[in-house]
């Protein structure tokens, strides 16, 4: 099986599995997306934009992790190159940041302040998580090119401008 090949099933399994319980289950488990039929229409189409716009992120950036990287999200199967294009060119936290963007949306869309406090959790915990692994085990499988990416790139707001490193 070819490297893309296991990168892209790996990396469905891990879509499934992350993804789809921080931002699908455990949503769904706090609100049962019971919608309030008196919340204001205009709210509830934002939310559930911002739920589409962060759903694409997610695609996005998981593509980038089988097509750019040869590898999955999975600290178990990781890429084999550092992902730097597309959406990672503005930001290295993009997954992080859509996923968290699907969880917003839901909050506003039902409205629902559960599923806000547990958008709040998930930002911790992936900061949390970023800073005390991703970030120090980039550094040591890249090396230098981990470095000058790290430093051209903000870890949580987007540069408007595409990094070009």
């Amino acid at each position: 099986m070819s490297s893309r090949r296991r990168a892209f099933m790996g990396s469905l399994v891990f879509l499934v599995a992350a993804p789809g319980i921080t931002a699908v289950l455990v949503p769904w488990l706090l609100s049962r997306w019971q919608r309030d039929p008196d919340w204001p229409v205009p709210l509830q189409v934002s939310g559930w934009l911002l739920v589409a716009l962060g759903g694409v992120g997610v695609l996005a950036t998981f593509g980038q992790f089988v097509w750019e990287g040869r590898g999955t999200p999975a600290p178990v199967a990781p890429t084999e190159r550092l992902v730097v294009r597309g959406l990672y060119r503005h930001v290295r936290n993009p997954m992080y940041l859509a996923v968290a963007t699907v969880i917003v949306g839901q909050a506003i869309a039902l409205p629902s302040v559960a599923v806000l406090v547990w958008a709040a959790g998930f930002v911790v915990i992936v900061a949390a998580f970023v800073r005390a692994y991703e970030e120090p085990t980039l550094a040591r499988t890249y090396g230098a090119t981990y470095d000058a990416y790290r430093r051209s790139v903000p870890g949580w707001r987007p540069r408007l401008t595409p990094w070009r490193g």
